[in-house]
């Protein structure tokens, strides 16, 4: 086992979470452990605790522990299906040397860990072999499909995470709910909680005690039973469309973990078999050639599908 090692923050690396540096400096490293280091408090930023979403700034220090990580936590490049591989290449919506935007399929996590062997960023690596660098700017739901970015480099990652803090990413997806969307509303600005059960697992709710979020939902069109809307985020908190519809009592359809089970089958049968939510648009400002740029992403066969079957007569 290694000894402990202390690293100096760079310019480069300003302004990143102490989780996803450590990520990079623990690259074999699952991100539950580096999450249970950082709460022991067996990670310090200028010998103080910090928390997973601590910023760094140039010139901290940091001491990374010596962790034991399992063999089997080193990505066997052929536990990647060559299907994935060539449908994340299909995927892929716009690169250059400074980043990637890809339309992320529904049903794939964004990164691997707690028992799933890989993630998307996992294959991106396998696809680009000669990439020093690539970082995920954001995350979005497993479930989700649609626009995710990715870094190339440090100084790209850590000018999109500015603009992120500053509100300066537009963000916008399709949904659909089901039942009506209650007229007048528009502005949903209710605080979210993250709960950890005892037995495992986790659920998100609206609490007076939870972080800040706000949602602007638009109506585009009634359906049979549902409606599709339009939803901007200002935050970005776990889960916070379906949490903020249900709120509305409008669960998104397909959703396993908030919605209706009954109702779910019933669409499933219609041909949608995954959860109604995609990240459609996104824009922000190219770190490096600084100009205004809005991406979409369109949308995959059985969203398509269902729209259509549940359209009006």
């Amino acid at each position: 086992m290694a000894n402990v090692r202390f690293v100096e923050v760079t310019e480069e690396d300003e302004g990143q979470r102490v989780d996803n540096f450590l990520m990079r400096h623990l690259r074999k490293a699952p991100r539950t452990l580096i999450y249970r280091i950082i709460r022991k408090g067996e990670v310090r930023v200028n010998k103080g605790r910090v928390k997973v979403s601590t910023r760094l700034k140039a010139g901290d220090s940091v001491r990374i522990p010596p962790v034991s990580v399992p063999e089997k936590v080193e990505l066997d490049v052929s536990e990647i299906p060559y299907t994935q591989l060539q449908r994340i290449e299909a995927s892929i919506l716009f690169e250059d040397k400074d980043l990637m935007v890809i339309n992320k399929p529904s049903g794939i996590a964004v990164h691997g860990g707690g028992g799933i062997n890989w993630g998307l960023i996992e294959v991106v690596r396998v696809l680009r072999p000669l990439a020093k660098r690539l970082e995920l700017v954001h995350r979005i739901d497993r479930d989700t499909s649609g626009c995710l970015l990715i870094a190339k480099k440090a100084s790209v990652l850590k000018n999109l995470h500015a603009q992120i803090r500053a509100n300066q990413f537009d963000k916008r997806y399709l949904a659909i709910v089901t039942g009506q969307w209650p007229k007048n509303i528009q502005k949903v600005d209710l605080p979210l909680l993250k709960e950890n059960f005892k037995e495992g697992g986790w659920h998100v709710s609206v609490n007076k005690n939870g972080k800040e979020a706000v949602s602007y939902f638009r109506l585009e069109q009634h359906l049979k039973e549902c409606d599709l809307m339009s939803v901007k985020l200002k935050t970005g908190r776990t889960h916070q469309i379906r949490v903020h519809a249900l709120a509305q009592g409008c669960a998104l359809l397909g959703d396993d973990r908030y919605g209706d089970r009954e109702q779910n089958k019933r669409f499933r049968k219609l041909g949608m078999k995954r959860l109604a939510l995609h990240a459609q648009f996104l824009g922000f400002t190219h770190p490096v050639t600084e100009e205004q740029v809005l991406f979409e992403a369109p949308l995959s066969s059985d969203f398509k599908q269902i729209i259509n079957v549940l359209k009006k007569d």
